[in-house]
């Protein structure tokens, strides 16, 4: 049997149906400004929320499609439900009232509250076929893509003059303020990280639980 059919039905179905919605809405700003002159498809990949996005459509995409079970699949979904959180997190805490070139709220609405929503929900309740404990080689190896995306924005942004974020942006509150800022960023992406790796756990601790009693 293979893996997509041990699998329900109606989880590949929703799997499915929340990677479409959000495929839509990725490429609903790109298609309706093919046209403009102020609009930079490169500026529009280079925000976290794009970019953790479309690995979340590809998440939801193959776990409907095909369902792989093996632990390295886990550890790429877990990392990318982590970095979906922390669009959502972020967004909520810090940019719900900046322009990111999301202002569609149907836009904003499925890529920083109900994808990610999906995608935590799919990591709590659909159980792995054995456990994945926290470690701090597992955070580590998550925190690694945020880690990149900030260098990669910090070198990119004097070379354009243009930043994703104001709290990656040194120009106006200068580099000491913004390395603390993202210090402590850095420590709360840690806490998500924890807390997912430990909601991961959850499904496959409860099912070993019911097999002792």
């Amino acid at each position: 049997m293979s893996a997509a059919a041990g699998t329900a039905w109606w989880i590949r179905a929703y799997r499915i149906g929340f990677a479409a919605l959000g495929l839509v809405a990725l490429l609903w700003i790109p298609l309706r400004n093919i046209d403009s002159a102020t609009f930079s498809l490169t500026n529009y990949l280079s925000y976290f929320t794009i970019e953790s996005n479309i690995l979340g459509v590809i998440v939801l995409f193959v776990g409907g499609l095909l369902a792989p079970q093996g632990r390295g699949w886990h550890l790429f979904r877990g990392a990318v439900t982590l970095y979906m959180l922390i669009t959502m997190v972020v967004y909520a805490v810090l940019l719900a009232r900046i322009d990111v070139m999301l202002n569609d709220k149907w836009i904003n609405d499925i890529m920083h509250r109900y994808l990610p929503l999906i995608l935590v929900l799919d990591w709590m309740l659909v159980a792995m076929p054995q456990r994945l404990r926290p470690s701090p080689q597992l955070i580590g190896q998550w925190l690694l893509f945020p880690l990149i995306y900030g260098i990669y924005s910090l070198i990119r942004g004097p070379i354009v003059d243009w930043y994703p974020y104001p709290f990656i942006d040194p120009r106006q509150q200068g580099y000491v303020s913004m390395a603390l800022g993202l210090v402590v960023l850095t420590l709360v992406f840690a806490v998500l990280a924890v807390a997912m790796a430990s909601l991961g756990d959850l499904p496959a601790w409860w099912r070993e639980r019911e097999s002792e009693d």
